[in-house]
């Protein structure tokens, strides 16, 4: 069928297919670094307790089948090597079928982690990367021009994460709609960036203007994404450059960078060639016929499956980042329907007295990239996601976030734990775990320009009220 593949996109496909794997390599090596605290067999939250409770059918994978803390690090391990070959080129250099297998088997292999991650994996850009790697499976390698059918659901897939972000906004915070929120936002982001504090005190109508530039890059760019070129093409380039944006104003794991990736399925490959003085690229042999059966199976698969997050996006009680089918196939996005006005933090401290007076010392553990130390620059760590910092930025939303999880987070502290004081940049006890360990909400706020010559803090904070009274092990 000579209208089943377009030999424009070669230079889109091999981008986006490139950087998918990149993405793929980051979530592979943050869950080979993290998993032994958060979900190992002696984590706080255990997938072997999980998946004792939770049957296969509703949470696929292998570890349903075998759970070790050493069968999970290679497992992870496997994850992040193929990860890196596909990214050097791997999967251009086999065959069309070895091609799809490798990249079946990253969809796969992050399925089975995503699946038993619980409360640290449930975040939209984990079910953003598991659609697009199943869609990057039938998008084909250098052997074969890419898919018309795949390009348009990789287009498809975008306009839900834009579009339905962009419908959340409109529904939800009224700050959306009198173009305040980001008056607050950048400074109660969950996870601030270097730069966040000079994104916060821009002038108030530059706010207002990048609040409106949002909704028209959410509701009304995307539209564009079907459009003839070269309109889609421009369409794609304001979504990078929006997101782009965002990525240079906070720390939102690999969603923005995702978000990137999928609009080169709009860029017009040939173009872009041009404009960086690449030679022409001569189109291939017609895909085998096994392959168009597949990418015509997957479609319409995707077709069906589309009618629930479509729905969702119609409705008026829209939900945002959640899957539909245990498989995290053809999901809806949003994020930020409603903004934070106020920063709350869980500072958590330790004392090594054995009892406890008006007079005790507290000791304050300090978190890689959560606001602390408030003389401490936030750091950049986007596209790698901390789960434990961004997981107290919820408990200081409210305790029922952390109801599952911070209990046996202070229990490890007490023990002194080596794997979960990995996930921490600084312990205060490196000699012998703390006795006693307790956690206060402080109030926190980026310091005015005043502030910021006179103290070189970067926030200012207030104690709130108790989180967690002091707690001790059981002797």
């Amino acid at each position: 069928m000579e209208w089943f593949t377009v030999s424009g996109y070669w230079l889109s496909r091999l981008v986006l297919q490139r950087a998918l794997a990149a993405v793929y390599l980051v979530a592979f090596l943050a869950a080979l670094l993290q998993f032994r605290a958060l979900i190992g067999e002696r984590g706080m939250l255990p997938v072997p307790r999980f998946t004792g409770r939770v049957p296969f059918r509703r949470s696929p994978g292998v570890f349903h089948l075998h759970y070790s803390d050493r069968f999970f690090a290679g497992w992870a391990a496997s994850g992040a090597l193929l990860s890196a070959a596909v990214v050097a080129g791997g999967a251009d250099a086999v065959p069309l079928w070895a091609s799809m297998l490798m990249w079946t088997a990253l969809w796969v292999m992050y399925l089975s982690i995503v699946n038993v991650g619980q409360t640290w994996y449930g975040f939209g850009w984990e079910s953003l990367l598991l659609e697009a790697g199943f869609l990057a499976v039938f998008l084909g390698n250098a052997r074969t021009d890419p898919p018309v059918l795949v390009l348009w659901l990789l287009r498809w897939l975008l306009f839900r994460v834009e579009f339905g972000a962009g419908l959340i906004k409109m529904r939800g915070d009224s700050c959306w709609r009198d173009l305040t929120c980001l008056y607050y936002h950048h400074e109660t982001q969950p996870m601030p960036g270097p730069l966040s504090w000079y994104f916060h005190r821009l002038p108030r109508p530059l706010h207002r203007v990048e609040t409106a530039a949002n909704h028209v890059a959410q509701l009304v760019v995307p539209l564009g994404l079907f459009a003839p070129q070269p309109v889609a093409s421009l369409a794609a380039g304001v979504i990078i450059c929006t997101q782009l944006w965002l990525v240079t104003s906070g720390n939102f794991a690999w969603l923005n960078w995702l978000t990137i990736v999928l609009a080169f399925s709009a860029v017009d490959g040939t173009a872009l060639a041009a404009l960086l003085g690449l030679p022409r690229h001569v189109p291939l042999a017609g895909p085998p016929l096994w392959f168009e059966v597949l990418v015509l199976a997957a479609t319409a698969l995707v077709a069906v499956l589309s009618w629930w997050p479509a729905r969702n996006m119609l409705s008026h009680h829209q939900r945002m980042n959640m899957s539909f089918n245990a498989l995290h196939l053809v999901n809806t996005y949003g994020a930020f329907g409603s903004i934070n006005r106020r920063r709350h933090e869980v500072v958590v401290e330790g004392t090594d007295e054995e009892r406890l007076t008006g007079e005790t010392v507290w000791r304050e553990y300090g978190f890689k990239g959560k606001p602390g130390d408030p003389r401490r620059l936030p750091r950049q760590f986007a596209p790698y996601h901390l789960r434990l910092d961004w997981m107290m930025w919820f408990a200081g939303i409210s305790p029922a976030y952390a109801e599952p999880w911070f209990g046996p987070f202070v229990e490890r502290l007490l023990l002194g734990d080596p794997a979960t004081l990995r996930l921490l940049r600084h312990n205060p006890f490196p000699d012998a775990p703390p006795t006693h360990v307790r956690a206060r909400v402080y109030l926190y706020r980026f310091t005015t320009r005043r502030e910021r010559r006179e103290t070189g803090a970067w926030w200012h904070r207030t104690l709130e009220h108790e989180f967690l009274p002091p707690v001790a092990l059981r002797r």
